[in-house]
């Protein structure tokens, strides 16, 4: 049995989805990846449903991240999530009416926690509020937290650790992971998941983005990855 977290492969970069998304996802399309999304911004709508159906075609799991802040922007990217068929959408400060959108439309919804500004963001707030307000919200029907753990202003590993034992949900911790030392922190912190972006395109996994990828499953599930 595999207990190591679940990569999402997030083809943005600086909070943006990269141009050439598709082209990327097409070299990426045979990896042992399962999880594959991108941002909100900035690729047209018609390509944002071409490429996740293109990523469910390939059997795919797919998850739009929203980096938004005001409830109307939440409730846009939540109806955006809806056109494209997504299975998870992340991010959005929570709102009822999110929730609402994701559950008529059959997606897990993980909101941001803590006091996120910036775009790139940046995580203030403390660690027992953003605990008090997870396990809040889990009564309220969320799936689970987008956690930007390493976007903290404070300890983030410690942020990360007792977030990921003491909320009551899955978590995906988000952003600036970048090295496998990270990646070791978030599989000892008992996070369900996490995602990289702007790492692969920076290249501090080592080779091409197809390779990078391969590379992290394979730390994750060793010489079995194609089988993780």
């Amino acid at each position: 049995m595999n207990n190591s977290p679940v990569l999402i492969v997030m083809l943005t970069y600086d909070d943006k989805t990269a141009p050439d998304a598709e082209e990327i996802f097409e070299q990426c399309r045979d990896c042992p990846a399962e999880y594959f999304g991108f941002k909100e911004l900035d690729l047209p709508h018609d390509s944002m449903k071409r490429l996740f159906a293109r990523m469910r075609e390939c059997g795919k799991k797919t998850a739009l991240e929203v980096v938004a802040y005001t409830e109307p922007e939440c409730i846009d990217g939540a109806k955006l999530a809806a056109e494209c068929g997504v299975d998870m959408l992340m991010g959005t400060m929570y709102s009822d009416a999110v929730r609402d959108i994701c559950r008529e439309n059959g997606i897990l919804y993980l909101p941001f926690v803590g006091e996120v500004t910036g775009r790139p963001s940046v995580l203030g707030g403390t660690i027992d509020g953003m605990i008090a307000e997870a396990n809040s919200l889990v009564g309220r029907g969320v799936y689970g937290f987008d956690l930007l753990g390493y976007r903290f202003t404070g300890d983030a590993a410690e942020l990360n650790r007792r977030f990921a034992s003491e909320v009551g949900a899955p978590v995906v911790i988000a952003g600036s992971i970048d090295s496998f030392e990270r990646i070791d922190e978030v599989r000892e912190s008992g996070a369900w998941g996490f995602t990289i972006g702007s790492a692969f395109f920076d290249n501090c996994f080592g080779g091409s983005f197809p390779e990078q990828v391969g590379r992290v499953c394979e730390y994750l599930c060793g010489k079995e990855a194609v089988l993780c």
